[in-house]
Order: structure tokens, then sequence, then C-alpha cells
């Protein structure tokens, strides 16, 4: 049986390895999801198809019917992109990791003490 991927920290395990799991674990949900779309896009195609070369639809309205099943698809894709955003930014509060922009604040507070200190041993 598969194991659950652990998401806690270990007791030597650093957190940027930790981020680096968690980071490797959301490329393979992304990739996972990418490929699903795929199948599902070409599921969807040979449908159609098979409904035209049987005569129970029209190429015509096969044509219009494949537009609106992606369009749908898209639609829904897109809700669940927005859906995995919220839930990783909920996972990343939990984990109490600093966002991108506290890592930018924090370097430009840093450059900025740099810049002071470097003055001050000027003589």
């Amino acid at each position: 049986m598969p194991t659950k991927p652990k998401v806690k920290e270990t007791a030597g395990e650093s957190t940027e390895a930790s981020q680096s799991r968690m980071m490797e674990m959301i490329r393979k949900v992304l990739l996972a999801t990418i490929g699903a779309a795929v199948i599902a896009q070409e599921e969807i195609e040979a449908l159609v198809n098979r409904l035209v070369e049987r005569g129970e639809i029209a190429e015509k309205d096969g044509k219009k019917l494949m537009h609106e099943l992606m369009e749908k698809r898209k639609r829904k894709t897109a809700q669940v992109e927005e859906d995995i955003s919220k839930n990783f930014e909920s996972v990343l509060d939990r984990m109490d990791m600093p966002t991108k922009a506290d890592v930018e604040a924090l370097s430009q507070k840093i450059t900025a003490l740099s810049k002071k200190i470097d003055e001050l041993k000027k003589p």
C-alpha cells in the first residue's frame, strides 16, 4: 500500500528541505492534473468523433458539441486552479512559511541596514 507523504518537519530536517519536499509534491500534483486534462480532452474528441462516425449527430453538431465541452472544461479547470491556489496558500499559512513578499521585505530591510552599517563605519 502506498504511504502518505509526510508534511510535518522531522527533528533533523531543515525548513528548506521541508519546503523543497512540499514544492516537489505540488509539482507532481500539477503535472498529474495537466495529464488528466489532456486525457479528458482526447476522450471528449474520441467520443464526439464516434458519434459523428455512427451518424448519431451531424458533423456540424459534433464540432459545436466539442467546442461547448472544451469551453466548459476550460472554465472548470480555471475554477479548480483557483481552488488549488487558495488551498495551497492556506496550507502555507498553517505551516507558518514566509511568502515571497515576506522574503522580499526582509531583503529590503537587510539592504537598508547594510547601507546604514557601511555609513557608520566610514570615518
